[in-house]
């Protein structure tokens, strides 16, 4: 039968169509099939990660990026920081360097004479300790908004007991053991679970990074290792004031905006430290403006007052039941005016340890623990000169539980000295580059302690570039504890940065 051309053409047409319709089903069934697939694997990923994030990268996702996240208790018992990715780029150099030390600093120069600017308080606004006496934060972080770990979990617990985890090793999966530093610390909800960093300045090559890229720039790659203890302290090495004179005759003379605290706070700082050669780099003025503007974010500080009362005076916080009293100290003052007097604005100094001494007794009969932050040393020296070790055991031997120092601008190592802790110098935490390439090392310290005063110790290595602290891992953080170490008194770090006595 012979067909039309037109029969022929409405043929294949039919024959197409039905092609099409098989593909289209073909289509259909293998969408349905990948959709099934997809469904299952989802299923199985939410069945088998119900805890913290795995990675750093998964934690920040977890929390959706919040800088601001609060601290709450319930976080102690968590498991250790782990290593967060490390940042690239060069350090950025300064011009000049500080130097010696000037019965502390060179920086501070010889210079005779005032520090400049004897003007009225901010607003009225200011006391010796800014917020005193608050308690940590309570507003807690969304599930897996952070690595794992808080302090608890880096250290060891009572009666030789691990915290809740132990840390990973830098650059590992694996758990640490237990310190044994002579301590007993409880964990998890038994300990007051603390943080602390070297200096950190606001102002200067720092401040211009941060107006480029934000003011939360600093502490992008480290925030999770400050928000996850109960209390986070660093030293504050600038005045933050929109006026001023500066102090004559000084090498280095810093000015920070008050537009820089809501991010430093965000970080996860809960306590700064001012006894130290740069709060007054703007005067009596810019030192009460200081007090005054951390007050107004209610950032709570130690080691400066408008007299010798205020600042000499604890901040008392409490965790977890156990209460810790914070001193600020600094044995390095340019010029003697930079002292604080009966009727006079100024720092806690403790050339002489008298007068720390009798703060310290005072603070341990309102508290269960005492935290002195002092700011001493040689500047760029690895080791603590004769003076720290001299203060360092005084103050323990006054009462002190731990004490944290700083200003060298490298690390130092720690002391175990009668069942306590001293740690000489944590470095510089976010600062201007410095040609010398020790500066750079840095690290966040945790400490867990006890109602009784004993506190366990775990130390995370960090290298900073331009200005912003990030973990180290694998070969280069172990060779970084490693050489701390190698300069620490009766005390050595394992591989997981757990700090432990030894005789």
């Amino acid at each position: 039968m012979v067909m039309s051309r037109s029969e022929s053409h409405q043929r294949r047409k039919r024959e197409r169509s039905k092609r099409l319709r098989r593909l289209a089903v073909v289509n259909l069934v293998l969408l349905l099939a990948v959709g099934a697939l997809a469904v299952v694997y989802a299923l199985q990923r939410g069945d088998g990660g119900s805890g913290a994030p795995d990675t750093p990268d998964a934690a920040a996702n977890a929390n959706g990026g919040s800088a601001g996240a609060g601290k709450g208790a319930d976080e102690a018992g968590s498991p250790a920081h782990a290593p967060a990715a490390n940042g690239e780029g060069s350090q950025e150099g300064q011009s000049g360097q500080q130097a010696g030390n000037a019965g502390g600093t060179p920086s501070s120069g010889q210079a005779q004479g005032g520090a400049g600017g004897t003007g009225a308080a901010n607003g009225g606004e200011g006391g010796g300790n800014a917020a005193g006496g608050d308690g940590p934060k309570t507003g807690g972080k969304p599930d897996g908004g952070a690595p794992a770990g808080g302090a608890a979990g880096t250290v060891a617990g009572a009666n030789g007991g691990a915290g809740s985890g132990g840390p990973a090793a830098p650059g590992s999966g694996g758990s640490g053991a237990p310190a044994d530093a002579g301590a007993g610390a409880g964990s998890g909800a038994d300990a007051a679970n603390l943080s602390f960093t070297g200096d950190i300045l606001l102002a200067a090559s720092v401040e211009k990074l941060m107006l480029k890229n934000g003011y939360g720039y600093p502490y992008a790659k480290a925030r999770n290792y400050l928000q996850l203890s109960d209390i986070t302290a660093a030293n504050l090495e600038t005045p933050v004031t929109l006026r001023g004179t500066p102090a004559p005759n000084k090498q280095y003379v810093y000015k920070a905006s008050p537009d820089a605290l809501p991010a430093l706070i965000d970080s996860g700082v809960d306590l700064v430290n001012l006894a130290n050669n740069h709060t007054l780099d703007q005067g009596e003025v810019g030192l009460l403006d200081t007090i005054g503007y951390l007050k107004k974010v209610k950032l709570p500080n130690v080691g400066a007052g408008r007299n010798d009362a205020e600042a000499f005076k604890p901040v008392i916080k409490e965790a977890n039941g156990i209460r810790i009293a914070y001193l600020g100290l600094t044995r390095v003052v340019p010029v003697g005016s930079w002292k604080a007097g009966p009727n006079h604005p100024g720092l806690a100094e403790s050339y002489y340890p008298t007068r720390a001494v009798a703060a310290i007794k005072k603070a341990k009969a309102e508290a269960d623990v005492v935290v002195v932050m002092v700011h001493w040393g040689t500047e760029l020296a690895d080791l603590p000169n004769a003076d720290q070790k001299r203060l360092g055991h005084a103050y323990i031997d006054a009462g002190a539980d731990l004490v944290v120092g700083s200003h060298p601008h490298v690390l130092q190592g720690f002391e175990s000295y009668k069942g306590k802790w001293i740690a000489y110098s944590l470095g510089n935490f976010v600062f201007s580059g410095m040609p010398d390439k020790r500066t750079a090392d840095t690290g966040v310290l945790d400490a867990a302690c006890g109602a009784g005063g004993a506190c366990s110790l775990a130390f995370h290595p960090m290298r900073a570039v331009q200005s912003q602290p990030a973990p180290l891992e694998g070969e280069e953080a172990a060779a970084l504890l490693k050489r701390l170490a190698g300069i620490s008194v009766h005390a050595t770090i394992d591989a997981n940065g757990l700090i432990h006595a030894k005789e």
